[in-house]
């Protein structure tokens, strides 16, 4: 069966790959699970041998990497990612784009999933360089409301994480009024 389908209501796909970067992704569920959890025991493996922590470019470079490995292997990672991470060194936040071809691109937003479909127009719209943390949750209320409106399929609401210089920590998202059509 192919098409948008909820196995999971409440399901967490991030996963914190040191403190300061976190990473979403979508695809096949069993392909994201082991890939997830394959990246986060690598990139912590290396931070502790290292005594030193990867930057978010540093990190998006290794999961590039791994998933072009995979690419040319019998059994491909079919996974969608969005990588996210606040690079203390330069004291600026990074976000990058990586598909399952093993595509690579630093972004200032992005989305991914059927999302993407509807909540990209807003972000060209709305998304300017000196973004404040209040306006960015108004855009994302924006988004939400349009897949509550327009998505096919009955929207469940977003698990709403922030990375910053202070770490990843999970932001509450009030999301419980009813959206209706103009």
């Amino acid at each position: 069966m192919r098409g948008a389908s909820i196995l999971k209501a409440n399901d967490d796909k991030t996963r914190a790959l040191n403190k300061h970067t976190l990473m979403a992704f979508v695809g096949e569920p069993g392909d994201t699970v082991q890939f997830a959890e394959y990246a986060q025991a690598n990139i912590q493996l290396y931070s502790m041998r290292n005594s030193s922590e990867l930057s978010p470019y540093e990190v998006s470079s290794f999961i590039r990497s791994e998933l072009a490995k995979s690419l040319r292997s019998k059994s491909p990672y079919t996974v969608n990612l969005l990588l996210g991470g606040y690079d203390v060194i330069k004291q600026k936040p990074e976000l990058y784009w990586i598909d399952y071809l093993a595509s690579c691109a630093p972004v200032p937003y992005a989305a991914h999933g059927y999302a993407q479909y509807y909540c990209l127009s807003i972000l060209d719209k709305h998304h300017h360089p000196d973004i404040s943390f209040e306006q960015g949750m108004k855009i994302l209320r924006m988004c939400t409301d349009e897949l509550k409106r327009r998505l096919p399929i009955d929207f469940k609401g977003v698990l709403v994480k922030v990375v910053d210089k202070d770490g990843i920590r999970h932001q509450e998202y009030p999301d419980g009024e009813q959206v209706y059509a103009p």
